[in-house]
């Protein structure tokens, strides 16, 4: 055990720590990762890199960084990638392209080489989404609409960092800029990303609702590490970083039903690592050294500041916003947190930023968060300002909404045709690849190793066959008979020919994967392997094993694929579509949770009058497994009902303030303790106004909130006794109440 006491001493110093700094940070306000720097720039003082628990913190920050990944991805899911729609996947190009030629250009002209520019660009151009969150809280703005435009943002930054991470690396290993070398790695990155999400989206969902039955809060904890932690080891054995193969397995789990489960389960484990590796960033900082970097830190904070809100805001004006929320939106995104010094602490790593380069970073990106919440009010002063100045015309120009403009062929038959057959040839072709090259790679030594020769070659040919065989039949085989290829076929004999030609297509590439495999195992002539696999394609296309096989794959995928998305739309308030609708105009919707002590719970719409004191309108109830659409005035409130309120930000704002006042006071009320229940016995005197008056008609529970539970008369003990019996003089009774009624009684 006394091997494990210096690793308990670092852990004590280093939560109490921030344990400490953290409670100071939340009566300032502050957010409280600033405050984990912050601690970990006082741990400074005493701990530094010559001390031999140094290496302990390193490692349990390193751990840190994977569960921060982790619970990133179970908030990121690809379904909510594919959500965010065309303002976020426009905007964060263009904000994330932009900021990096920004850091890139700023780091050459402080004479730093290029491979630290670029570092720096990447550091600059990823936005905090815990700040912002935090923020959003704290000013109650996560109920405005441009709110809703900045989380699609974040959420395409997320995936950004990423990609920058594995590019980086990339880079900084070769220490050169080689387009083919950086195209090879974003191919490799694909590949695995897309590989493990298929595998991960057919077995995970199955393998947790056949446990279901044994996964308590415990048990799907460890289960969940196990998952993240697997992964973490596949991504570092394909040369990734373990950060990328927690993100990868978040993401997945965010797929399953369990996700939100999974998520409020590990999120005190993400809480605890967290602390410790932004410690360990606040570690790392010298402040003796900080006196002389004073000048870039400053510069390279107020030039994060402005260039971010300007280009951001373009960035969102861009994607078809108009002005008020595009500078709503782009102030808000005027910082950079987390990701800034996983970054920093990779470039370290590979030995491509100096130590003072990070000294400056954690610096600029303390002093961005601590602006945050000022920079993000001074939103609407500046549309304000703009809308004074700005010509009519140019007002005019911006808030002309063009996202939804779309061309006109967009919904053609071809169009919608050919996506959907290459979506099929990405998903079913893909897998059948990793299939061959993992059976060439790894199932042929281990079975040439027991049977050699050309039995090994034949059974790794069979087994490979057997299992790309319902994929490749898929990639042949669907949507020729499809709507949209009838309608195809029926409309013009002039279309008959490319949709052949589809057919062919998807036949040559698959025989071409059947080729590779045998010319890979046996060497044969050409002529013959190319008939041999024709012939085996032809069996695959026939076989009805195959065809049955390939749809229970498919279906399966479908189901856990769209599982949870069905669960939330059968419990959803109102369909896609509507809501959609209302955003086109400057109306949207909020969902509120009645609590039991709002003065509202009880009473009818009627009274309440929502529309006429605020302007907003009840769409929905939802109370329980009920919905109440378009309730009427009769219609009541009642505690823990979720309602469903349509309105302007403005209506919003307002109607959130009075339910915060109500919830204040409340909070209040609830630090006054209630006073404790005792156990006394009173003593009837001969004066007592009590005597001759029986336990019902003394009123002593109705007036005084107390119980009788026993009397003492004459040596006898009566317990429970009835309402009706008289009290008597020098009787002692025993009553439960409150001190203060007690007193009360023995007045009487």
């Amino acid at each position: 055990m006394e091997h494990t006491y210096p690793l308990i001493q670092e852990l004590t110093l280093i939560l109490a720590t921030a344990g400490a700094v953290a409670l100071i940070f939340k009566w300032l306000k502050q957010p409280i990762v600033l405050a984990y720097v912050v601690a970990g720039i006082i741990l400074s003082f005493f701990i530094t890199e010559n001390n031999p628990e140094y290496e302990n913190i390193e490692t349990l920050a390193e751990i840190g960084i994977i569960f921060l990944l982790f619970g990133l991805g179970l908030e990121f899911s690809f379904r909510k990638l594919m959500r965010v729609g065309a303002t976020a996947v426009i905007a964060t190009s263009f904000i994330v392209i932009c900021m990096i030629g920004v850091g890139y250009a700023l780091g050459l002209c402080f004479g730093w080489s290029h491979m630290a520019s670029l570092f720096l660009g990447a550091m600059i151009s990823i936005s905090s989404t815990m700040i912002i969150i935090k923020v959003f809280e704290d000013l109650h703005y996560t109920k405005k609409n441009f709110a809703g435009i900045v989380l699609g943002i974040l959420i395409m930054e997320d995936l950004f960092a990423v990609l920058l991470m594995v590019l980086l690396s990339t880079v900084a290993v070769s220490n050169k800029f080689e387009g083919m070398e950086m195209l090879y790695s974003l191919f490799k990155l694909g590949t695995f990303l897309l590989f493990w999400f298929i595998l991960g989206m057919y077995l995970i969902p199955i393998l947790l609702r056949r446990m279901k039955r044994f996964l308590d809060d415990e048990t799907i904890m460890i289960v969940s590490l196990a998952l993240c932690l697997g992964m973490v080891f596949l991504a570092t054995q394909a040369g990734f970083s373990s950060a990328l193969g927690a993100f990868i397995m978040g993401s997945i789990l965010a797929e399953t039903m369990e996700s939100e489960r999974i998520e409020k389960i590990v999120l005190p484990i993400k809480n605890l690592f967290g602390a410790i590796f932004f410690v360990s960033v606040g570690l790392m900082i010298k402040i003796s050294s900080l006196g002389e970097l004073i000048v870039p830190i400053l510069i390279i904070t107020v030039v994060v500041i402005v260039a971010r809100m300007i280009i951001s805001t373009g960035g969102v004006l861009l994607a078809g916003q108009n002005l008020k929320t595009s500078v709503s939106a782009g102030f808000s995104l005027a910082q950079i947190g987390e990701f800034s010094y996983i970054i920093a602490a990779l470039g370290m790593g590979f030995g491509v930023i100096e130590d003072s380069m990070y000294q400056i970073i954690v610096s600029v990106s303390a002093l961005t968060i601590f602006v945050t919440p000022y920079v993000v009010q001074l939103a609407e002063p500046a549309n304000d300002f703009l809308e004074k100045r700005l010509p009519r015309k140019w007002q005019n120009f911006l808030n002309k909404n063009v996202s939804g403009v779309h061309p006109v062929n967009q919904n053609s038959l071809w169009k919608k045709l050919l996506k959907e057959i290459g979506m099929i040839i990405l998903i079913y072709y893909f897998v059948s690849v990793m299939i061959v090259n993992s059976s060439l790679a790894y199932a042929m030594p281990i079975v040439q190793e027991w049977l050699p020769g050309l039995k090994g070659n034949l059974l790794v040919a069979a087994a490979t066959l057997l299992l790309i065989a319902p994929f490749l039949r898929a990639v042949i085989i669907k949507k020729n008979h499809s709507v949209e290829y009838k309608t195809l076929w029926q409309e013009s004999k002039i279309n008959r020919g490319p949709l052949v030609s589809t057919i062919i297509f998807r036949a040559i590439i698959c025989a071409g994967l059947i080729i590779y495999l045998l010319m890979k195992l046996f060497h044969m002539n050409f002529i013959v392997n190319c008939v041999l696999s024709s012939v085996i394609l032809l069996l695959i296309t026939l076989s009805k094993q195959t065809k049955t096989h390939s749809r229970a794959i498919e279906s399966r995928f479908k189901e856990n694929y769209h599982a949870k998305e069905r669960y939330r739309e059968s419990r959803a308030p109102l369909t896609k579509g509507f809501v959609n609708h209302v955003l086109e105009r400057d109306l949207h919707l909020s969902e509120f949770a009645i609590e039991p002590y709002f003065s509202i719970v009880g009473k009818t719409l009627k009274e309440l009058n929502f529309r006429q004191i605020f302007g907003v309108s009840i769409v929905t109830i939802l109370r329980g497994q009920q919905r109440i659409n378009i309730p009427n005035g009769n219609e009541r409130i009642y505690p823990d009902d979720h309602i469903i309120v349509l309105g302007t930000d403005k209506q919003m704002e307002q109607f959130q303030a009075r339910l915060d006042e109500k919830r204040k006071k409340y909070e209040k009320r609830e630090d006054m303790l209630a006073p404790e229940v005792q156990m006394r016995q009173i003593q009837i005197g001969a004066e007592s106004r009590l005597i001759g008056e029986t336990i019902r008609t003394s009123n002593i529970q109705e007036t005084y909130n107390c119980l009788v539970i026993g009397i003492e008369r004459n040596d006898t003990s009566i317990q429970d006794p009835d309402l009706d019996l008289a009290l008597e003089e020098n009787d002692i009774v025993w009553v439960i109440g409150e001190y203060n009624n007690i007193l009360k009684i023995c007045e009487i």
